[in-house]
């Protein structure tokens, strides 16, 4: 078990959980950025809640009464993260580089797999890029290995139920979905990356095999449940999510399963397409906060607002069942906002970058833990976190065993108390692949980055040639490239990633020079420079 460091005293943990069992209900949305959520905005750009675009007032109710991340990290993208969350353990290690659409892998094709390779492993994956490419894109897994110890495997004390967004089970491969990875219970999911948001429930309900080759007699991409559906996606999930808490909490009242609850909700908002019912766009429309922090998309902030009715509906059910005093609620999103989009579905500003970036808009999001009377509200724990942290923190918060192998550390010091003082800490990312998301700076195409952040610095390895060194805590929008002034501080961070590199990350997930690239036709303004042999592994 890997602990936080504590160089001052907290109070006791176990107040959480010492009055009678503890129910959780975790709620991941989907490309949410950081300032989408009102009172994270307001929070780093000064503005006032009422000046805003998007309307947010049970998210920020999540933020005013509970405790408020303000430094919290996911992944890239959405399937590195999920991976992570139900493993406690960087998503690389296995094998989750990046979020894939429908991709051919060796099992799919029903192909032998090569020795060292995964069944799930993808043979390619890559974008319709038109510019010079100096690498050839890394491999991603795509399915969730059933032996790892899940996230509901180690809240075993708990009846645990997963809807929505699955995307870790090999595109309807047989035997990776939730009901594999530990769930008790999979009212509604769908393993695939996005959903479209009306009549949805026939692509769900289909048993055709995405791939005619697959080694199985009907997909497992998921169910939409029972009818009936409600006309628009989030809005059913919503009710699926609160049958589960009515169901569950009654069986607790008169016997019939009296162990605490696990709600594992899963949203597909605010993932494209991007879809809302008109009248709820047609609010937003003309509304004079319209533009404000490049906030403009009357179809991207309709699918907040329904986004935020669905946490209103939770925390309104735990209220008017007598739950809150004893469920935990925990509210985070799976990387940043999507800005790649023609027009930008959103604006991650003040932080740079957005979704698939490494810099702070592309890995910086919310994270909230809310209940009233057990956690102070209105507090914001500036201390850096991550989503690899999550399974440690809810294992120790419900008594159960936190496993031996993870990345993450349990943040419930930091619950109990805040601001209380740690040893700095070191994330890790990698993303081998050249993606049509542009770069913020020079506007090309994304080459594959790795980066960490150590203490108050983070590195940035665009494997193109280029290491950016920013302090994040003195310039947490990145606008300052230390590398050049720091350049011993540079070479110990580059050298940390290298070498997490090559002990964590198998070389199938790692980038290959390109022998077609010509560096005469690149117009990236820095050259190709090669430093990746400290990364690989030995031969």
């Amino acid at each position: 078990m890997r602990k936080l460091w504590i160089l001052c005293c907290c109070f006791g943990v176990a107040s959480l959980a010492a009055r009678e069992p503890l129910n959780i209900v975790f709620i991941l949305a989907d490309d949410l950025g950081i300032t989408d959520i009102a009172a994270y905005a307001s929070h780093y750009t000064g503005k006032p809640v009422e000046d805003l675009y998007y309307e947010t007032p049970h998210m920020d109710r999540l933020v005013g009464e509970g405790l408020a991340f303000s430094q919290h990290y996911a992944n890239q993208l959405c399937s590195p993260t999920r991976a992570a969350i139900m493993s406690g353990q960087y998503a690389a290690r296995n094998g989750f580089t990046t979020a894939t659409p429908k991709r051919e892998t060796y099992y799919n094709q029903d192909m032998e797999t090569p020795e060292g390779f995964y069944p799930h492993d993808v043979l390619e994956h890559k974008d319709p890029i038109k510019e010079q490419q100096a690498w050839i894109n890394g491999r991603t897994n795509t399915a969730l290995d059933p032996a790892l110890t899940t996230l509901p495997k180690v809240l075993a004390t708990h009846r645990s139920a997963f809807i929505g967004k699955w995307h870790l089970g090999g595109h309807g491969a047989k035997g990776f979905g939730p009901l594999d990875q530990g769930f008790d219970e999979a009212p509604a999911w769908f393993d695939a990356g996005g959903s479209v948001y009306f009549n949805w429930a026939g692509g769900w309900n289909s048993k055709a095999l995405p791939f005619p080759k697959m080694p199985q007699k009907e997909s497992a991409m998921g169910t939409a449940g029972p009818p009936p559906y409600a006309d628009y996606l989030t809005d059913d999930l919503t009710d699926r999510a609160l049958r589960f808490i009515e169901t569950a909490a009654a069986d607790q009242r008169s016997g019939a399963d009296t162990r605490p609850f696990f709600l594992y909700f899963n949203h597909f908002a605010v993932h494209t397409p991007l879809q809302a019912p008109k009248e709820t766009m047609a609010h937003f429309e003309d509304k004079p906060q319209k533009g404000t922090l490049g906030h403009d998309q009357a179809v991207y902030a309709a699918m907040v607002k329904h986004l935020d009715d669905s946490v209103g509906r939770i925390l309104q059910i735990l209220e008017t069942r007598g739950l809150v005093k004893n469920t935990l609620v925990v509210f985070t999103s799976d990387n940043g906002g999507v800005e790649y989009t023609n027009p930008a579905a959103t604006d991650n500003f003040p932080f740079k970058g957005g979704k698939a970036c490494l810099f702070e808009g592309g890995v910086r999001v919310p994270l909230v833990f809310w209940m009233p009377g057990e956690i102070n509200g209105g507090v914001w724990c500036d201390t850096p976190a991550n989503c690899i942290d999550h399974l440690p923190t809810l294992a120790e918060l419900t008594g159960n065993a936190i496993p031996d192998d993870i990345d993450g550390i349990s943040l419930v010091p930091l619950i109990e108390n805040p601001k209380v003082e740690t040893e700095p800490r070191t994330f890790y990312w990698h993303y081998p692949f050249n993606v049509i998301v542009k770069h913020p700076d020079n506007g090309l195409p994304l080459t594959p980055h790795s980066g960490l952040r150590s203490g108050d610095y983070k590195l940035i390895w665009d494997w193109h040639g280029k290491v950016e060194l920013f302090d994040i805590v003195k310039d947490p929008y990145e606008a300052n490239d230390l590398s050049k002034d720091m350049p011993e501080k540079k070479a110990q961070l580059m050298q940390q990633l290298q070498s997490w590199i090559k002990e964590s990350v198998a070389e199938r997930y790692l980038p290959i020079l390109n022998p077609e690239y010509d560096a005469s036709k690149d117009e990236r303004l820095y050259p190709l420079v090669d430093m990746s042999a400290p990364a690989r592994a030995d031969k």
